[in-house]
């Protein structure tokens, strides 16, 4: 009995669905660490541990917005130029000389018009989500460029620091030459609300039976359109706090702010074990994917490797994580079906 007892919340939680996935590619994390410390020992050092944590961030905050919508079977590509768009509008304000949190809360109220536009066009108009939130990329982008007639801006004065100083450069802990900075806090408070929302609330409950069957959900009283929006707006919302983050850190306003960004963000919730297929997936393994992601940057960077070859090693990893995740999802449940008399009857 007490050894059914001790075994019994390992159970629970490798029963929750995703959690498998987690734990693999939690250990590949750990193996991944080991080897970049042996070919280099400053990759454990404390300067980059806490330099590395504060590059995690920004894959973070994405990769969760990301995988709300991949839960849900769809996909968002606005997400870079949401990012530049965020970027841009948030300094411009500043420049002009808006109060830094009323140029943030614009900036917000825009970028969440947009995963509003994503949301409907794929649900209520039901445009493909690879051609709808294609064309919100390019309108982003558009909109990233105006907003200061072509120009990158700079933003100056005493209240921009408390923006620098909330979104990015604050020093929240310090111990010798380890830094937990604002950024890692901001993702931390981000991913503990919206892993709530989506894992204990009907809101979660509602994006994964869209994701799982969308016809099934309809027919359980979801209503899909506005689900389906929801899951845009938490995606458009992530990209806005990563514009403001990414304004803070360089202290500008750069029109290509977010470049290829979608890619990172499909990246770190695919790696972290959220299907493409919709349905499965857990923020944990977010974290997780983020993580790699940004520890295969750094540690190939630290082995002297050229950027060339970080990226084909880090697109080789997203493309077999994604047909590992086709090959389980379709693959097995075909086996099933042929062994099944009934469902030979039924073909």
């Amino acid at each position: 009995m007490e050894k059914t007892a001790k075994q019994s919340p390992i159970k629970k939680m490798m029963s929750v669905r995703g959690m498998g996935q987690v734990v693999t590619v939690t250990c590949g994390l750990i193996v991944l660490c080991v080897v970049f410390g042996i070919l280099n020992p400053t990759f454990f050092s404390s300067r980059n541990v806490g330099n590395l944590l504060r590059q995690i961030v920004p894959i973070l905050i994405i990769g969760i917005g990301q995988s709300y919508v991949l839960i849900t079977g769809n996909i968002d590509l606005s997400i870079g130029s949401v990012i530049g768009m965020s970027c841009m509008i948030s300094a411009t304000l500043m420049t002009k000389g808006v109060n830094p949190w009323v140029a943030v809360l614009i900036t917000m109220v825009c970028c969440l018009v947009i995963g509003v536009i994503n949301g409907e066009l794929v649900a209520r108009c039901k445009l493909p989500p690879f051609i709808a939130t294609l064309g919100t990329m390019t309108i982003a982008r558009g909109i990233a460029q105006i907003s200061n007639n072509n120009y990158n801006t700079n933003f100056i004065g005493a209240e921009a620091k408390g923006f620098q100083k909330f979104f990015y450069a604050g020093k929240v802990f310090q111990a010798g030459d380890f830094t937990l900075y604002s950024g890692v806090l901001i993702a931390i408070v981000l991913w503990l609300f919206f892993n709530f929302l989506l894992s204990k609330t009907r809101t979660g409950r509602h994006i994964y039976a869209i994701g799982s069957n969308i016809d099934a959900a309809k027919l359980s009283g979801v209503n899909v359109i506005a689900t389906t929006t929801k899951a845009y707006i938490v995606s458009a919302f992530c990209a806005c706090v990563v514009g403001l983050i990414t304004c803070a850190t360089t202290g500008t306003g750069t029109m290509d702010a977010g470049n290829a960004y979608e890619m990172y963000a499909v990246a770190a919730s695919v790696i972290g074990g959220v299907s493409t297929l919709g349905g499965q997936g857990i923020l944990l393994g977010t974290v997780i994917g983020a993580s790699i992601w940004q520890v295969l940057q750094n540690g190939l960077q630290f082995a002297g490797a050229q950027v060339a070859i970080r990226n084909i090693v880090i697109g080789v990893i997203v493309v077999v994580s994604v047909l590992m995740d086709v090959i389980v999802r379709t693959g097995k449940p075909r086996k099933k079906k042929l062994d099944s008399p009934a469902a030979a009857t039924k073909a």
